[in-house]
């Protein structure tokens, strides 16, 4: 039986996506080589601070080539700043180039709101994928950042929430999902998405 890889790059939220995972059933093991990453059934990128620096701990992790990899042939899914990680750049402290697996940039979010979004904020679907079934329209899930995707392509934009603006909150293209929010961190409904993630990587095996 396969498992899902959490990577490990020294700049991500690990064990509670770990402790999620195994209280769902699911085999998972954090990675932290390339042979880990590509052995996986399906690759989780979390992420927490800022870009240039998760970019760079990527890069020196020697991981980058194989997340890229794993990107292109497996489920992939990224959490907050992984997901932001998965597009083209971010000008967060400076420009930074990013994984370039979706068209789209990072900017910080123009809103009245206080800055950084912290706290739980409703769901709202746009475009139906693998991770939202079982969800509703207004589901929360709990939120932690200043800078938000401006996906190039509304098609990959999946849901959005409300935050004096209209916010990405998750992105979908083909096996390449994005949770800007923490499932691990959003109860039930976080629990739903990450074990409908799982589900797609027993799909691949």
């Amino acid at each position: 039986m396969g498992y899902i890889a959490i990577v490990d790059y020294g700049a991500g939220n690990l064990m509670s996506v770990h402790n999620s995972l195994n209280y769902l059933g699911y085999a998972n093991q954090i990675a932290d080589t390339p042979e880990m990453i590509q052995n996986a059934a399906g690759v989780i990128l979390p992420g927490v601070g800022a870009f240039p620096d998760a970019m760079a701990a990527l890069e020196n992790a020697g991981l980058l080539d194989a997340v890229k990899q794993a990107a292109a042939e497996k489920p992939f899914l990224g959490i907050c700043l992984g997901m932001q990680m998965l597009f083209d750049e971010s000008d967060e402290i400076r420009p930074c180039k990013g994984l370039g697996l979706l068209p789209g940039v990072i900017r910080r979010i123009e809103t009245k709101e206080k800055l950084p979004q912290i706290g739980w904020n409703a769901l709202h679907i746009l475009h139906p994928n693998a991770l939202t079934a079982d969800l509703q329209q207004g589901d929360y899930v709990y939120f932690v950042h200043s800078y938000a995707a401006v996906p190039a392509d509304r098609n990959d934009l999946a849901c959005w929430t409300d935050y004096g603006t209209e916010v990405p909150a998750m992105v979908a293209r083909g096996n390449i999902y994005g949770c800007q929010f923490h499932p691990e961190k959003s109860g039930d409904t976080g629990l739903s998405i990450l074990k409908n993630f799982a589900r797609l990587t027993e799909e691949k095996q």
